[in-house]
């Protein structure tokens, strides 16, 4: 089967922020609260634990205490604290290196926090949070005392960065008002009718003319065309993945899934089947 991972095309937003004092400015503007200039950012992303065909967008270290890792999603996924639990143990794993995790003496670890980015259509509050605890299954029924906080948890804090929203943490970081103000616009060029790829186009020598974006625009226009219809191409086909699961059985949706070389991991986010599902109908292509 195909490795879609040797597909994986970067986004906009990660390499609009894949820069030490961006993400100082943009952590700075999320949690209100100016980094220390003299505080160490450090992009420790990882090249090589992909999901779902795409790399966490953004982790990075702060004077090596503070682990910041941060999702843009323009859809919610129920299973992005799930997500973001793998990636911090793989950021982990790879922090404490060869040290020997059955020494006597405490590793110290970096403090986490864990943003997701929201700038999708459907509507959703300024901010809330996803937790990893949502997702624990109910075992009341086995007579066990329920303990009132879980023995594991995980709290993404998700924020709205859709223009109009969350003003004042979008005002603290200009290359993030600027990108939202950019996507925007394309959005609303494709209300006025234009297709996606026009709408890109017109987005672009828009923001360019009106100093949106314009120095990273006039360097990287043609890759940000080519990830922003990738990225929105993508959300068209799930939604045609889901209308032909209606008329096909969803189980054939997975295994043309599987059969195109997708992950387990995406072929679930699409279908809704448990991973134990998808696994047996992959032992039969």
């Amino acid at each position: 089967m195909a490795n879609t991972n040797r597909n994986y095309k970067d986004s906009v937003f990660s390499l609009l922020f894949n820069d030490p004092q961006a993400l100082r400015e943009l952590y700075s503007a999320l949690e209100e609260v100016p980094l220390p200039p003299d505080a160490k950012i450090t992009v420790n992303t990882l090249s090589d634990a992909l999901f779902m065909g795409q790399l966490n967008d953004l982790s990075f270290m702060v004077d090596k205490r503070l682990i910041i890792l941060v999702e843009h999603q323009s859809t919610i996924n129920p299973n992005m604290a799930l997500r973001l639990l793998l990636y911090i143990a793989r950021v982990y794993e790879k922090e404490i290196a060869d040290r020997k995790i059955y020494t006597v003496k405490k590793i110290a670890l970096p403090r986490p926090e864990f943003f997701v980015l929201y700038n999708g259509t459907a509507d959703y509050p300024d901010e809330a949070v996803i937790r990893l605890s949502d997702s624990f299954v109910d075992t009341s029924a086995l007579g066990l005392p329920q303990s009132d906080a879980p023995t594991l948890e995980l709290a993404a804090r998700v924020i709205n960065i859709n223009q109009g929203r969350n003003e004042a943490k979008v005002r603290r970081c200009k290359l993030l008002s600027e990108y939202s103000a950019f996507i925007a616009k394309v959005r609303e060029l494709m209300q006025q009718g234009a297709d996606r790829e026009e709408a890109m186009k017109q987005a672009i020598k828009y923001c360019r003319e009106h100093d949106i974006l314009k120095e990273f625009l006039e360097k990287h226009s043609t890759e940000v065309f080519n990830m922003v219809l990738t990225g929105w191409d993508f959300d068209v086909a799930k939604q045609v993945w889901y209308e032909d699961g209606r008329e096909q059985g969803i189980e054939q949706v997975a295994l043309n899934a599987l059969s195109k070389g997708m992950s387990m991991e995406l072929v679930q986010q699409i279908t809704g089947l448990p991973l134990e599902a998808i696994t047996e109908l992959s032992r039969g292509i």
